[in-house]
């Protein structure tokens, strides 16, 4: 019998996703996925001077928050051929840093884990045992027996006064939980561990971007002003004193990512095995790499290299052209937008049109139309392909490159679990993926700080360039695109300039990648591929629909911005 298993919304997400999932029996034959709010910043920055868009476009998320102004920064750098300092782009490279790191250990314990661990089955957990399992899979200086006990006693506490919280309405007691008491307890604690942790970490943004979240960014390098001085001679500059915070700081990130992250992820992954065998997606990976060592324009210099693996095919890295109008391209045929030309065409973001034509059902409602339009993502193409970006498609990228430490990472933790490179093409295998990659970034992260620091040491302390500042010296008309690889994948925010005004603005995210609807082809996102086959072994509690989701992490606030369920005015901008 034919039914459909709705989804909606999916929680432990920024935003709203909902998901629809067409049954043949027990199993997934269909997927949709639908982003149920409706975008709109790129409207609002129309006209406005290019030097202030960064601050309207990072407010896209709260979640991602450094990376979509990061973005608008890079896209009027390189419409006007600007080169930022060497520190400038250090600093840029160490808040993004900061933000993977961050972000995939937040996701991993705080939106993905629960997936994977019975909170309420740690009650049962002996601390002494807990305690021998974790000192057998890591150094962590909290792996005592009493360390243990107490954080039993404290989940005991929440359950007797029916106080579950942050841990309510979970699916506890589903069968397709598989890891023993003393592993739910192991990984309940270091929940709560990183609940500290990454209040901590924040900081990193601050010191350099004066506060978290939204850390205050400028067109032509970064805000921040080294001082050689200290204390009251230094003023608001960051001087001897913040550097040595950011130095503690990347050594509690690289204790949590390398004490506790790794070997938890592998440890939790152990139990899931016949994860590494579903939930594969479109198989299509692209990067528009970052992180470079150099200027941003110098894409050898990058520690994650641009490409395209295209049919899971490792020999063989294609070449992306950010600006070709015939690589990159969305599409709305199955989305609520209208495009001028007609719904079926394809338009490259600096000619990208934003025009809201919703056509489906009044809220609220039981299905979604799936034969037309359902989504308010749009469905972006590389040369008509649908791609996967984020964590996986950075690492296979890098270890196709050759880089050696992830090469390492993928090879050593694959012989552990008794896997082979296929594996990395599926939920669990994407979930693995990203804990691998924190461990490159992180380590990366020292490097970029003992740069800076060197630099610094020889005298360099400039971190802003304003040759071109005044508008006056700008050309009539340019156009760029400020890329970058987010934490959760690709993200390019495209521009152009006219008369020193923006006279176009389009931001294609990863999530809209992911997550977006099928295409005039019916060619299925990456989430939508990526559910089908899904057995559910109870409809009411489908964990396994959640695990696929969560394994990508989504952001549809990333992919849609603003909305009202009545169709009423939510919000009025006028541009001066």
């Amino acid at each position: 019998m034919s039914t459909r298993v709705v989804v909606d919304p999916i929680t432990r997400i920024e935003g709203h996703l909902r998901i629809e999932a067409q049954m043949n029996g027990g199993v997934i034959e269909q997927a949709y996925s639908s982003g149920t709010m409706v975008r709109g910043i790129e409207t609002i920055v129309r006209g406005r001077d290019p030097r202030e868009v960064w601050g309207f476009v990072q407010r896209i998320c709260g979640v991602c928050t450094l990376v979509h102004g990061m973005a608008g920064v890079r896209a009027v750098e390189d419409a006007l051929d600007y080169a930022i300092p060497p520190n400038a782009q250090l600093i840029r490279n160490l808040m993004i840093g900061a933000q993977y790191v961050h972000d995939h250990v937040m996701h991993f314990y705080h939106l993905h884990a629960l997936d994977w661990v019975d909170v309420v089955s740690a009650l049962a957990a002996d601390p002494k045992a807990t305690s021998e399992l974790a000192q057998s899979i890591s150094g962590y200086a909290k792996s005592s027996p009493g360390y243990f006990g107490d954080v039993k006693q404290k989940l005991k506490g929440f359950v007797e006064a029916g106080q579950l919280g942050i841990f309510a309405n979970g699916y506890w007691g589903h069968p397709a939980y598989r890891l023993p008491p003393e592993a739910n307890l192991l990984a309940v604690s270091h929940y709560l561990d990183a609940l500290a942790w990454q209040r901590d970490v924040a900081e990193l943004h601050a010191i350099f971007g004066g506060k978290n979240p939204h850390p205050n960014l400028c067109v032509g390098g970064m805000p921040c002003a080294i001082s050689l001085e200290s204390g009251k001679q230094a003023g608001t500059a960051v001087d001897v004193v913040g550097l040595q915070r950011v130095r503690n700081l990347i050594g509690q990130m690289e204790t949590f990512v390398h004490q506790v992250y790794v070997p938890d992820t592998i440890a939790i992954a152990g139990y899931y095995k016949d994860w590494f065998k579903q939930g594969e997606g479109v198989g299509n990976f692209l990067c528009y790499g970052d992180f470079p060592a150099k200027g941003f324009g110098d894409a050898d210099s990058y520690l994650i290299p641009a490409g395209v693996i295209l049919n899971r095919d490792l020999s063989h890295i294609e070449p992306v052209d950010l600006d070709a109008e015939t690589e990159i391209q969305e599409f709305v045929s199955r989305a609520w937008y209208d495009y001028k030309d007609g719904k079926d065409t394809g338009l490259h973001p600096y000619q990208g049109e934003t025009e809201l034509a919703y056509t489906g059902p009044e809220p609220p409602y039981d299905l979604l139309d799936v034969d037309n339009q359902y989504s308010w993502l749009k469905s972006p193409r590389w040369k008509g392909k649908p791609m996967e970006v984020g964590p996986l498609a950075r690492v296979l990228m890098l270890y196709v490159s050759g880089h050696d430490q992830t090469r390492e990472l993928v090879d050593s933790t694959l012989s552990r679990l008794e896997l082979p490179i296929d594996a990395l093409y599926s939920t669990m295998g994407r979930t693995a993926a990203r804990t691998l990659e924190t461990a490159v970034m992180v380590d990366a992260m020292r490097g970029w700080y003992d740069q800076l620091l060197a630099n610094i040491k020889a005298g360099d302390v400039k971190t802003f360039n304003d040759a071109l500042w005044n508008p006056s010296t700008w050309p009539k008309k340019a156009q760029g695109v400020g890329h970058m690889e987010a934490p959760r994948g690709a993200l390019g925010h495209w521009i152009v300039i006219e008369n020193g005004k923006t006279a176009n603005y389009q931001a294609v995210v990863p999530s809209t990648w992911n997550a977006g609807p099928r295409d005039a082809r019916d060619q299925q996102g990456p989430y939508e591929a990526a559910l089908a086959g899904h057995a559910l072994h109870d409809p009411e509690q489908p964990i396994e629909i959640l695990r696929t989701i969560h394994s990508f992490d989504p952001c549809i606030a990333c992919a849609v911005h603003l909305t009202d369920p009545n169709g009423e005015e939510v919000l009025s901008v006028k541009v001066q």
